[in-house]
Order: C-alpha cells, then structure tokens, then sequence
C-alpha cells in the first residue's frame, strides 16, 4: 500500500507548531491497520480519514498534556492517555516515526507546561471568592511573563542543541582527517582546526549547561505552587461530587414525589458509580473502532418495581389497600428494625493471646512488555486451561487462593448464623455469594493453574474462627475442591470446574459446578452456583471485567428461594454499572425482601411489606410493585490497601495468602517456586520455573497411565488417565442437593498439628 509520505521539517518542529501527515492506524483485529491524516497542533493529535475531511469531521482526538508516548519497534509507536483512549500507530519508516515522536513529545512537553501556569494562574487567590480585576490582571500578566521566560529558555536548549549537532560533526571530521595525516608541512594547519572547533563545542556545550541549570532552576521555584494548585482541584472535585450526590438524591426523591412508583431505589446512582461504569468503555470512541464488546441496550430490564411502604403499615394488618388486592408481606415470626440491628452486631472478640500480624505489602508488579497478539492469536476457540502462558500474564497466586478468597466477607456467615428467621437468614446468604465478586473488578491477571494434588490451607481459626482447605482433585478438566468450617456454626463447600473460551475480543469464564453451605443450628442447606466472568478487550484496549447472568440461592429444608439477577453492562443503559437486584421468596413463591446493589460496592435489603401487580413493562409483561421498609445496608466493600495498583490490586486479604509459613502441607501453593520467584519480580526465572513442572506434572500423568494400563484386569479395559484418588477429599453424591461433588473427609489438620506429611506427593 502506498502512502504519501509527509513533508520533512525543515527544523525540528517547536511544541507550538502545526505537524501534518499520514500514519497508519490500528482499528481491529479484522480491520488491522488503515491509513489515516493525523494533524498535531496546540497538544492535540487528531485524525481524519482524508485530509478534505479537516473541515468537517474529526474521528478522534488526544490530549498530549496527559498522555504516554510509548515506541514499540522500528515503524510502531503508542499513544494513550491512561485507558480512555490509546492509538496504535505505524509510519512508513523508522526516521518518519521519529520525527512524529520528536514532535509529539515537544508538543506534550508544552501542552504540560502551559496546563501547569494555567493551573498556577489560580495560587494567589485560595478562596473561593471572586478575584478582582485589578488581582486577575497581575495573575495573568505573571502567568505570561513566566511563560515566555520558560519558552525563550526552551528555545536556547533546542538552538544550543543544533549547535552541538553541527560543531560536533565538523570535529569529528577534523579528527579523522588528522588521523589519517601523514607527517607532513600542513600539520600545523589541521591542528589549528581541530583546536579551534573543540573550543567552540565546548563553548556551545557550555552555553547548553547553562540553559539547562536556569531551566531547572526556574521549574523548582514553581514546583511548589503546582503541588498546592493541584490539591486545590482535588479538594474542589471532592466537593463536586460530594454536591452532585446530593443533588441525585434530591431529584431522585422529587421523580418518587412526582410519580408515585420509581424503579428500584437509586441509593446506588451517585456520580462515583457512574464514572466507574463510564471507564468500562475503553479505547477510540469513533466510528471504525468496534472493538469494544457491548450487550444490547435494555429500555426497562426490572422485573419489578419497589415503591416506599406506608410507614405505619407493619402496625396494622389487611389484605385490601385503596380497593386494590394485595398480599401482605408478614413472616411466621417478627420481624422489626430492633432484630435486624442486633444481628448486624458483631460479637466482642475475646482474645486469650495476640493475634499474628501479617504483612500488608508485596514486591511491586514489573513493568514488563509483552506483544499478546503474537501468543494469542492461534489460540482462538481453545479453553484458557490448555494454552500455555507466560507469567507475565499471571498474578501470583494460584487459582486454589483465588477460591479462597471467596472467604474475605466471612462475617456474612457468622451473622446468618444468629438469625432465627430462615428467610432473613437468606438474605445474608445471598450477599455473600454476591460478595465474592467484589475483588474481581480490577484483577485482571490470571490465576496459577494448579497441580495436581496441589493443597492450600487457609488458617484463620484465631483471628476470624474459620480454617479452609483447598485441593486440586483433577488436572483434565482442572477442578478444585474447597472446605471451611467456622467455630461460628456453618460450613462451606464447593467444587468448582472452570470452562472457559477465548472469542478473540474478549474470554468468556464459565465456572461449573456447585457451592453449598450448611448452618449446625438451624441445619439449613443452601446451595447456588456462579455467574459467568467475561474479559474485555482482550487484544486492543484496557482489559475490564464484566460479571452477568442469574443465581438461584436455594435453602433445601424450606424451600426458600433468592433469585439474584447480575446485569451485563451496556453502553446504552441508564442503569448503574455492575448491577445486582433480588427477591428473596418462600416455598409458596411469596416474596419477602429485596435485595439491590452492585457486586463491586455494596448491597442492600429491604423489607416487603405489600406486593401488587402494576404496570406493564417494555416487552408487555405485568411487573410486581413491591412496597417496602427503608433499605438497609447488609455488605459493602472493604477499601484496597494504599497503592494497590501497584499490587495486582490485591485486598488485604489477598496480600497475605502466599506469605510464608511454617507448619503447611509440602504440597501447599505457598511452596510453589515458579509462583514465589514471580512475586519477587524474577519472571525470567519464573517462567523457566513454571516449564519445568508443567512437564514434571505430564511426566507423572504418562507414568500413572501406564500404571493404569498393567492393573487392567482384561486388555479390553479402558484405564482412565484421570484416575487420581484425591488426598484429603472423596467424592459423594450430596442426596438434599442431588449434586456430585468431592467433600472434606478429614485428617489434614491432625496431621498439621502432628507434623506429618509423609503422605503428601511430591509435586513441586
């Protein structure tokens, strides 16, 4: 293809000039590159398909002042400004390249510093209060002296640096010419030459020094005001936001006023939510990039609607309201906002010994670059478990941790536990299963795959009153068994087999099998299963992670039944990112709470107090209005620690899962060399590491075919390959549930207290 070349600069282009051209443009793994006309000007770079369309449309534009400018080979280099937007480019040539990103990095160096004064223009006048004009006029006035003061300082490093350039080639000519020289009558002559060329480039060289020491000089004498303008726009957004959710909430109350009948409540719809769900959209917003994935728009997706409850209601009984027919919400036993907040009390720890204090930090993540199209690109249409990944990919922890991290809002269980009303005990069940996904939402590495017979224990009985197992029980298809158990007085179990797919744009993780979690005193028995996971912009863009789809929550004693509804996000949607809703019914289908809220902030529940059908939605389907009690707050998330961006974006809890310690199985994850070497920011080493025992692992399956192939007792037998026989669980079939699943058959802590692990294989 061919491509006009643009005009080379006949000097290297200031920051405020106007820089024209074409370079070819990445836009989707189908389209790949195309040519486009990019103009650079006033620290903006835009694109236009043709140049005859600068008079009337632009197809994109990026702001300099806060972008990175990253050169990827010999003719490709990146732009992007922090995930909003990012442009893989290409030029012609390797000094075509060049000479765009020696204008794109002049031209941010100017939008930076232009964005700084205008910032600074603001630093004599704190307040709020209107400046006067007589104060403006001088702000203005230094902003511009300080300006031009800067840029005649630029313009002696850019002229100092010409220089240098061209008195440097004269000498280097001067030498070779004297080297060359032959002892001769004009030997003297060449020396002169060589002399007085050396003194003017280190004239010239001092001149730059110079420069540079009144550049720095100047730009540390204002460094101070742009730290203080900076918190001053931080302190201002603050208020901003804290001023829009009021203002939210006030609307939200006068369209409830106004109608009579709103959509679920809209405590969740603050400003801060809505900027999250706004950064879902990643990459070029034109209209030739499609490579964000995004779900048809929904007019009206609520099932129902909930409406504020008379607040004498639960003081008076009835089934005929304003001659409408109802059903009253009542349970077999009372319920009242007393119970509800004394079992949201957390019991007063009595500790008879201090507690371990463990580490709060981690090495930070390396920054290392790796080309993913050239690994994924044959990998299209296979399971994620089969494709063999380099650790820059991973985080380090093992998929057996990540399970357990399910446990982090264990309190959930501890208070469901207390409650003597099995529906309100549904409740507390279901935000726990919803709970679980909160520390997804930024945790976009992947997972070690485990090995077989791989354990991971996760001892808390001091601290938090549970302990949890976990083990690899199969390697094809790779499945993990898991098992708590709390001093509290329930039990959680899973199995959990992920099937996944990788569609090119983005990886589809589908978690099978079941979770189930028994309470001793009441012997309820809940079980339910996962969303599916799906990773976004896979290829191009910033990676983001979307939950969707349904969750049964069934209790097998009463019946009781938690449909939890996760909605996928959608570009055109009204609604706030991350959604989750829910109604909490009996075993006759009458519903007695509702559950609403996000899977990455919090959730709340309220109390049905009247149910009717009301009016019909977008598809013709007659929606239920519920009529409900104040929302109650049941979970809500815990902070990251500082700087977890730095750290996988891991929780407190995740921070202390591979911390070493004594006492834990041979075949424990905390043992794992390849994933311990990667957490100390060796993954050369960590890759060579994960080669060796992914083969140590296919040479122990080939062995235990062969096994299996001379036990059979006819040679028609087929001997399974996958005939392990897992350590510390057996499989059952569950008869409350009907379900399959591998269940904790006991010993591991005995032989932890014992110290005994002769029977662990040795897997690492």
């Amino acid at each position: 293809m061919s491509e006009p070349k643009p005009p080379a600069p006949t000097s290297t282009p200031t920051p405020g000039d106007t820089y024209k051209g074409w370079l070819f443009k990445w836009t989707n793994y189908i389209k790949g590159y195309q040519r486009r006309w990019f103009v650079l000007s006033n620290g903006l770079l835009s694109y236009y398909r043709t140049q005859a369309e600068m008079g009337h449309t632009c197809r994109g534009t990026i702001n300099l002042a806060t972008a990175n400018i990253a050169v990827e080979d010999s003719c490709n280099f990146v732009i992007s400004n922090g995930g909003a937007q990012t442009y893989h480019l290409k030029a012609s040539s390797e000094v075509e390249r060049q000479r765009w990103i020696t204008a794109l990095e002049l031209a941010k160096a100017k939008a930076v510093h232009m964005q700084a004064e205008s910032d600074d223009s603001s630093d004599d006048f704190p307040t709020a209060a209107p400046v006067s004009a007589q104060g403006g006029s001088s702000c203005i006035s230094e902003v511009q002296s300080t300006l031009r003061t800067l840029s005649s300082k630029v313009e002696d490093l850019i002229t100092c640096n010409d220089l240098i350039v061209k008195h440097g080639s004269a000498l280097q000519r001067s030498l070779s010419e004297l080297e060359g020289l032959r002892v001769g009558g004009d030997t003297g002559e060449k020396i002169r030459q060589v002399t007085e060329r050396a003194t003017l480039f280190r004239i010239t060289s001092n001149a730059m020094i110079n420069a540079c020491r009144d550049f720095l000089s100047m730009a540390q004498s204002h460094s101070k005001r742009w730290q203080k303008a900076l918190q001053m726009e931080r302190d201002q957004k603050i208020r901003l936001e804290e001023t829009l959710e009021q203002l939210a909430k006030q609307h939200n109350h006068l369209e409830r006023a106004f109608r009579g009948a709103t959509v679920l409540p809209r405590s969740f719809s603050n400003p801060t939510l809505a900027d999250k769900g706004g950064a879902l959209v990643k990459g070029d917003a034109s209209d030739e990039d499609d490579d964000n994935e995004f779900f048809d728009a929904m007019e009206d997706p609520a099932e129902f609607i909930t409406v504020p409850a008379d607040p004498k209601f639960h003081r008076r009984s009835g089934s005929n309201v304003s001659g409408i027919s109802t059903e009253t919400g009542t349970d077999d036993q009372s319920f009242d906002d007393l119970s509800l907040a004394s079992n949201t009390e957390s019991p007063q720890p009595l500790e008879l010994e201090p507690v371990r204090q463990r580490r709060t930090v981690i090495p930070d993540k390396p920054n290392y670059y790796l080309n993913l199209w050239s690994i994924m690109k044959n990998c299209i249409g296979k399971e994620l478990s089969k494709i063999p990944m380099p650790v820059n990919f991973n985080e380090p922890l093992s998929m057996l941790q990540r399970l357990s991290e399910d446990l982090e809002y264990y309190e959930l269980l501890d208070k469901a536990a207390k409650c003597h009303s099995s529906l309100e005990q549904m409740c507390y069940v279901a935000a726990f299963t919803v709970s679980s996904y909160s520390t997804t939402v930024h945790r976009t590495g992947k997972p070690f795959n485990p090995l077989l017979g791989e354990t991971f224990e996760l001892d808390r009985l001091k601290e938090s009153g549970f302990r949890s197992l976990c083990e690899q029980v199969s390697h094809h298809p790779p499945a993990a068994a898991h098992h708590a158990f709390s001093e509290k007085g329930w039990t959680l179990r899973q199995e959990i087999t992920l099937a996944s797919k990788f569609r090119g744009k983005y990886l589809s993780i589908m978690p099978l099998g079941s979770i189930q979690c028994l309470f001793d005193k009441s012997n309820n028995h809940y079980s339910w299963k996962k969303v599916t996971t799906t990773v976004h912009n896979i290829i191009v863009g910033k990676l983001w992670i979307d939950q969707s789809g349904e969750i049964d929550v069934v209790n097998h004693k009463t019946g009781d039944r938690c449909h939890l509804k996760f909605t996928p996000y959608s570009y055109f949607s009204r609604d706030v990112p991350r959604k989750v809703t829910g109604v909490v019914t009996d075993k006759d289908g009458k519903a007695h709470y509702v559950l609403s809220g996000t899977w990455d902030e919090r959730m709340e529940f309220s109390r049905i107090m009247q149910s009717s059908k009301g009016e019909n939605g977008s598809e013709g389907r007659q929606r239920t209005v519920y009529q409900t009690l104040k929302a109650k707050e049941i979970w809500k998330k815990n902070p990251l620690p500082e700087a977890a961006e730095n750290m996988y974006y891991f929780s407190s809890l995740a921070l202390t899962l591979n911390e070493p310690e004594e006492g834990v199985a041979l075949t424990d994850s905390r043992w794992r060399p390849d994933q311990r070497l990667m957490e100390e920011g060796r993954w050369e080493e960590a890759n060579a590491e994960k080669q060796r025992l992914e083969e140590k692992q296919r040479s122990v399956r080939r062995e235990r075919e062969r096994e299996a192939v001379k036990a059979s007792s006819t040679p028609e037998e087929d001997a399974h390959p996958d005939s392990y026989q897992a350590l510390w669980f057996e499989k059952i079939h569950d008869s409350v549930s009907g379900e399959t699943l591998h269940v904790y058959k006991g010993g591991y802590w005995e032989a932890k207290d014992q110290g005994s692990w002769e029977m662990c294989p040795d897997i690492f």
